[in-house]
């Protein structure tokens, strides 16, 4: 897409003398065009201190490897239980107290554009960790890569690892426009991160009361989820998921209510960063979800399952079983989220033909620039609504040109190292693209990116391609799906920073700078400590091991999708059609509420695209716990709306980032051999079949 036309601003502009080197390398002239500056926009950038240079080389290096510690978690949470955490606040926070640090010894200017930057490059080298996760694991596991080991796979892990950093990365930059600006979805926790920098950097502005109340109640906020997640680590009956309504169910000798906690998840827990995100997170939004979860794992999937149709809550069991209610509703989940996310961008016509046509004109120009003919220009008339300085945008040659480079060494990547034919990655990247705007819609209202989702559509689309070698046919179905999961986990990371950049004012392009030194990190570091953890654990890359120290859920998933989907299994005619009708009501309601809904009624409209996110969802406790978030936030402004307003991002903020540094300590205790869950009181009684804990 082309850079918008932006709305002309009447504000001074100043030049920066080229002399003054104050943060100045060329290379760093890459990203920040040191010839106009705008002043501040508007009152509240006036807080924070004047910052001539948003990209330096320090904050991409302290936030690169912030990332990397990140990332060493991840791999870790991953192959543990299959979910991961971004670095957005790690390096909010932690940047923060470094770069601070620097400035005062080097006597430099530090500000909160500069802390986004180190923040970008955080996010950046600790999130590439899906595919390790996941699809090559699986791979190993089937025995795909031969009698190899990662070890012996070195350049092909690196060259994969490459292609899905910088392919992702690029693929998310012209995204921007539909999610940030037109949409202006919530993005969560990058709306925390940028609360997080802002009140960081407030102390002696002219908000200084607001910055310090700000601050300590993000501190208490932070310090309370942190500990109590800690504490979860040894005590996980109380300080973890608390058993309501088992031990109620126990009490009263009712054993479906046992069953609706112990093995369909309706149970209470302590997880403070979802209390955060159901802080920011609309109405309609968080009741939507649950309606979602409320539907597949708490009415039908109980119903389906006692009559025998299905096989309980998750996994992806063979034929002649049907499924279990994970593997029934992923497909109507799906198809809800897809049409959803596809109808959302077609009522935005406009913007949407705007960005087309823009995107086909300014690769004419470059072409016509080689034959030294004059560039065409806009006539259109259209005004975007993005007010960014034409020199602070990310130029449309920049990140087509990145995506075309990277996209042919993807497909060189793929069918050099993994056999995966040429039109089947061309397929996988033009699917990729569609479905990016599905886990950004997701993560945008949500802050719950669905690439598992992702990734299970890709592998239905490539589970009969005409070849005769079943081993071809499943390492296309297998790496298919994870350059799907790969640039919708990249995107939203990227599309993350630059929501957080937007709400402080930072530079797109500075934000890309960030993310590409911290993809150069990322790469390094990833390799390795796969090779580690698998040499250390062999067990995570045998399916024949009887026991292991990890429960490799995601890897088991994709592994039994893909020998379902290239064998003889498939999706019951039933979940076919109700998937058709989820399809069918995605569109109408969007259409429905953009035409038809009042302005003062739409928040209050049901949102489909997060109850198809509650289908394919299979832990209900996620959801309860963004309601509870949501309740407190709602009893909060009704009782003192002037401290909500102020203090709100602040506690979630808090919460988020607690909970996401706690878990680097739970791993780190977790790898230096800790044990936990030393105390087991409200753990169920293993002896009458529940193990809760």
């Amino acid at each position: 897409m082309p850079n918008p036309v932006n709305e002309k601003s009447e504000k001074s502009q100043f030049v920066i003398d080229d002399d003054d080197d104050y943060y100045y390398h060329e290379t760093e002239a890459v990203f920040e065009d040191s010839i106009e500056v705008e002043e501040h926009e508007d009152a509240d950038n006036e807080e924070f201190v004047f910052e001539p240079r948003q990209f330096t080389w320090r904050a991409a290096i302290v936030g690169s490897l912030l990332g990397c510690v990140v990332s060493a978690s991840n791999l870790y949470l991953g192959l543990k239980i299959g979910w991961t955490f971004g670095a957005a606040l790690w390096g909010s926070i932690f940047g923060f107290l470094i770069l601070k640090s620097l400035s005062r010894i080097t006597g430099t200017i530090f500000g909160p554009k500069e802390n986004a930057v180190c923040q970008a490059a955080a996010t950046s080298a600790g999130g590439l960790s899906s595919g390790f996760v996941t699809a090559i694991p699986a791979m190993y596991r089937m025995g795909l890569m031969g009698n190899s080991t990662p070890q012996d796979d070195v350049v092909a892990l690196l060259l994969w690892t490459a292609s899905a950093a910088f392919f992702g990365m690029f693929f998310a930059v012209p995204l921007r426009s539909h999610f940030v600006i037109n949409q202006d979805l919530v993005f969560p926790t990058p709306r925390a991160a940028a609360e997080t920098i802002k009140n960081l950097h407030r102390a002696g502005s002219a908000a200084a009361k607001d910055a310090r109340d700000s601050g300590i109640a993000m501190i208490v906020s932070f310090c309370t989820a942190m500990f109590w997640a800690i504490l979860g680590f040894f005590i996980p009956g109380i300080f973890g998921t608390v058993h309501i309504l088992y031990y109620i169910g126990k009490a009263a000798s009712y054993t479906n209510m046992m069953d609706a906690d112990a093995k369909w998840g309706w149970a209470f827990n302590w997880d403070f960063a979802f209390f955060g995100a159901g802080l920011m997170t609309p109405a309609s939004t968080v009741f939507s979800f649950i309606m979602g979860e409320l539907i597949a794992f708490g009415i039908a999937g109980p119903l389906m399952t006692s009559s025998g149709y299905l096989n309980g809550r998750i996994g992806f069991p063979p034929p002649p079983i049907v499924g279990s209610a994970q593997s029934w509703f992923l497909w109507p989940g799906v198809g809800m989220m897809v049409f959803t996310a596809f109808s959302e961008l077609g009522v935005r016509g406009p913007s949407l033909y705007h960005g087309v046509m823009g995107g086909i004109r300014e690769g004419r120009n470059v072409v016509r620039s080689w034959r030294k003919k004059a560039a065409l220009v806009d006539a259109s008339g259209y005004v975007s609504k993005d007010t960014t300085p034409e020199h602070e945008l990310i130029p449309t040659s920049w990140w087509l040109g990145g995506l075309l480079v990277s996209g042919i060494f993807t497909i060189l990547v793929m069918y050099f190292n993994f056999n995966v034919p040429v039109y089947a990655t061309i397929g996988a990247i033009f699917i990729s693209f569609l479905l990016a705007f599905v886990g950004l819609q997701a993560s945008g209202e949500t802050d719950i990116n669905p690439t598992g989702a992702v990734a299970k559509v890709t592998q239905l689309v490539f589970s009969r391609i005409p070849n005769p070698d079943l081993q071809v046919v499943q390492k296309t179905n297998l790496m298919c799906a994870n350059i799907a999961a790969s640039v919708c986990s990249q995107a939203v990371d990227m599309v993350g920073d630059l929501k957080t950049g937007h709400l402080i004012g930072a530079s797109p392009r500075a934000m890309l700078g960030a993310q590409l030194v911290g993809s150069v990190f990322a790469i390094a570091i990833a390799i390795p400590l796969f090779i580690v953890y698998t040499k250390a654990y062999p067990c995570v890359l045998d399916s024949a091991a009887t026991s292991c120290q990890f429960g490799v859920p995601a890897v088991v998933a994709w592994e039994n999708v893909a020998k379902i989907l290239t064998g003889d299994g498939k999706i019951p005619r039933e979940s076919m059609i109700l998937t058709f009708v989820c399809c069918a009501l995605g569109v109408i309601n969007v259409v429905v509420r953009h035409k038809f809904v009042p302005d003062r009624l739409r928040p209050y409209w049901i949102n489909l695209n997060a109850v198809g996110l509650g289908f394919i969802n299979p832990s209900p406790a996620v959801a309860i716990a963004m309601l509870v978030g949501w309740a407190a936030g709602a009893i909060w402004k009704r009782t003192s709306s002037r401290t909500h307003e102020r203090l709100m991002y602040s506690v979630s903020a808090g919460l988020i980032a607690g909970v996401g540094i706690a878990g680097l300590v739970n791993a780190a205790m977790t790898i230096a051999g800790v044990k936990g869950g030393l105390v087991k009181a409200g753990c169920g009684h293993p002896g009458l079949g529940y193990t809760l804990c």
